[in-house]
């Protein structure tokens, strides 16, 4: 089971997203059955935010001095599943999402998910460092993805 803690210090996020929690774990709820750990209590934090907060997390912890969408902070670097166990934290940048402006709602719920689901599969354990890395890496995040679209509209 995914437990899911959804915090927004971005207000932006509230004009698209009317309940944040709801939406993440109707994504969650929509997994395929491999990614759900049905036998398992797993948890991760998602930090709603903007690109201004973004940066200064990229700059702190990656020595980049600039924003980005989406940012994951896996709590190990190999994946150690146990009865209970805490992922890691993704943030992602409201401003990277809403562009342009003039997308409609389904756009940027597609955007959101598909972010999502980058920053859940970098908690697992993926990268993309390597090509054939982000390979793998992008297969499983089609995997989600194909499973999330089929059951979410």
């Amino acid at each position: 089971m995914i437990n899911v803690n959804v915090f927004s210090e971005e207000k932006s996020w509230s004009k698209r997203l009317k309940n944040k929690e709801l939406f993440f774990k109707k994504v969650c709820d929509a997994f395929p059955k491999k990614y759900k750990f049905l036998n398992k209590k797993v948890i991760f934090t998602v930090l709603l935010s903007n690109n201004k907060n973004i940066k200064k997390l990229n700059k702190n912890f990656r020595n980049k001095n600039k924003s980005t969408d989406i940012l994951s902070f896996p709590l190990e670097k190999k994946l150690k599943l146990q009865k209970k166990t805490y992922l890691g934290d993704i943030i992602i940048s409201y401003n990277f999402i809403d562009q342009p402006k003039s997308q409609d709602l389904k756009s940027f719920k597609k955007k959101v998910i598909k972010l999502f689901i980058h920053g859940f599969v970098h908690l697992l354990g993926f990268d993309h460092i390597k090509n054939k890395d982000y390979d793998k890496m992008l297969k499983v995040e089609n995997f989600i993805y194909k499973s999330v679209k089929s059951k979410i509209n």
